[in-house]
């Protein structure tokens, strides 16, 4: 999705956010179809065989179906906190109605976990991050992944070379997991929906990525505008099959 800096004015929750954005979701899934069903494609191809799949921060279900149904998952299990999203779901799935930091105590076990589009984003801070990636590896069957994709804070095909190379400056000049902190915005026909969100740098991602627990078996880079996939980092987001 989208970031962009803006003032911190009238700045939502992002599941208030996301109950905004329910309506015109699919919209929003369509404006970046490229680069959303190459990710797809890239985790069918790696689950072939699993029976379960949870996914976190699943919206109104459409990707988790279509992924689900590709591999023949015969368990789904989609969390989304924003009841205006679980009512535009189409067809019966199971929901667990919360946030990602509210998962329950549950001896459910999971071969395939995903977090797609840039959830890990809307969290609060590396704490929270970690707390969440670490309920998230507890949940995984001993041979399961994760599938997680972010939006890279040095993506310069996306942000332009010259906003990448000052992020890179600042962010060597001044050390922060703040730096990445941003304002996600979306122009709807009636109301600017902002909310809080993060870009993320590779070492950060390795940082959370042990203190969770959890090893990066495989990594992609794809071009946010056409999907396509890429060798150097600079040019796309990226795409995680972690494991425990």
């Amino acid at each position: 999705m989208p970031f962009h800096r803006d003032e911190e004015s009238n700045i939502l929750d992002p599941v208030v956010a996301y109950d905004a954005l329910a309506s015109c979701y699919k919209s929003l899934l369509e404006s970046r179809r490229e680069y959303l069903r190459k990710i797809e494609e890239i985790v069918v191809a790696r689950i072939q065989g699993a029976e379960s799949l949870l996914d976190v921060g699943a919206g109104e279900g459409t990707r988790t179906l279509r992924i689900a149904g590709a591999a023949k998952i015969s368990r789904l299990v989609l969390l989304e906190p924003s009841a205006h999203m679980r009512r535009e779901c189409d067809q019966q799935v199971e929901y667990w109605p919360c946030r990602a930091s509210e998962i329950p105590e549950t001896s459910s076990k999971f071969d395939v976990i995903t977090c797609l589009w840039n959830v890990l984003g809307h969290l609060q801070n590396s704490d929270e991050k970690s707390f969440v990636l670490s309920r998230l590896r507890g949940l995984l069957n001993p041979a399961g992944s994760i599938f997680l994709d972010v939006n890279h804070r040095y993506n310069a095909a996306a942000y332009g070379g010259t906003k990448t190379l000052l992020r890179m400056v600042h962010d060597l000049a001044f050390r922060s997991e703040k730096n990445g902190d941003v304002i996600v915005r979306w122009q709807l026909e009636d109301r600017d929906v902002r909310t809080r969100g993060h870009v993320f740098t590779q070492a950060e991602l390795s940082g959370l990525f042990r203190a969770s627990g959890l090893t990066i078996k495989n990594r992609w880079v794809i071009n946010y505008q056409d999907g396509l996939e890429c060798k150097l980092s600079l040019f796309g987001n990226l795409l995680y099959q972690l494991v425990a």
